[in-house]
């Protein structure tokens, strides 16, 4: 029986992995993408808040996690999805599916829940003029000449309205029914450019209060992934973030344990959640000590 399963591989999921095998515990690491890094790599961004590692970017982050854990001998299931998990004798019982298809089960005393957020859509659907969320996708679109509308009135929409400024569109407009953000990111924006009240868009024509756009970027905020453990019934907030305990990160049902963005931290980032993940192993060697 594995000591912890880690459902998620991002700088959470790994951080928490790489302490408990260096702690001599025994951790499966899974996750559904081809490598780990989480979110990372769709983050091909220049990252200036990492006070060691200054100017590195979403897909150096994870190729450095890539390194770290294969130096370390983390055991990992790339590819596979967690569909169920239940309570058994002495811990858990999780089911996946693996790339070909094929199930399989792993028994463990914990299990760790890194499965981080996707960006809200807001019942918009993506399209070729519609775009969802911060990324690479971003990044890669082309934006000299157009016209583009960026819905959303925190961080994110204020950083996008910056880069596509400076990658040439001929006309950026926010529209936010209220301004989240904070004044380092909308003292930089255009007071014309910023509209602040309610707004109605028509992704069909690609308008926003009958103004005509070439593109939509829609930069809602972050909604935490399904997990696979819905019928553990673990406590959860309005938003349906898992609640956990500060000093443990351990959940409402003893012996889960939620870490990084799927519990809503104040302050979201690399750093916060590896220091989450090195919590859930201590918390963890503590536990398995106890028997």
């Amino acid at each position: 029986m594995l000591d912890a399963l880690i459902i998620g591989a991002g700088p959470a999921g790994a951080s928490c992995a790489l302490w408990l095998a260096k702690l001599g515990l025994s951790p499966m690491l899974v996750d559904a993408g081809t490598a780990p890094g989480g979110l990372l790599h769709d983050s091909p961004y220049r990252n200036d808040w990492i006070v060691t590692q200054p100017g590195v970017t979403g897909p150096d982050l994870a190729e450095g996690i890539g390194l770290a854990l294969a130096a370390t001998g983390v055991p990992m299931m790339l590819g596979s999805f967690a569909r169920s998990a239940i309570k058994s004798s002495g811990g858990f019982e999780v089911s996946f599916e693996l790339p070909d298809g094929a199930p399989r089960m792993l028994a463990t005393r914990n299990i760790v829940i890194a499965t981080g957020v996707k960006p809200r859509s807001g019942g918009f659907e993506r399209s070729e003029s519609l775009l969802i969320g911060p990324g690479a996708h971003i990044a890669k679109q082309e934006f000299k000449g157009r016209r583009v509308a960026i819905l959303g009135g925190g961080d994110n929409a204020f950083e996008n309205y910056e880069f596509v400024k400076r990658a040439g569109a001929s006309a950026v407009h926010i529209y936010a029914r209220t301004v989240r953000a904070g004044h380092v990111f909308t003292e930089r924006a255009a007071p014309g450019d910023v509209r602040i009240g309610a707004y109605v868009v028509d992704p069909v024509s690609i308008q926003v209060d009958d103004e005509s756009y070439d593109l939509l970027l829609v930069m809602y905020g972050w909604e935490p992934v399904p997990v696979f453990a819905a019928q553990l019934n673990l406590q959860r907030d309005a938003k349906g973030y898992i609640s956990v305990a500060f000093d443990t990160c351990e959940t409402s049902l003893p012996g889960v344990y939620a870490i990084g963005e799927v519990t809503a931290r104040s302050h979201p980032s690399v750093v916060t959640a590896m220091a989450d993940g090195i919590t859930a192993a201590k918390a963890i060697q503590r536990a398995v000590e106890r028997g």
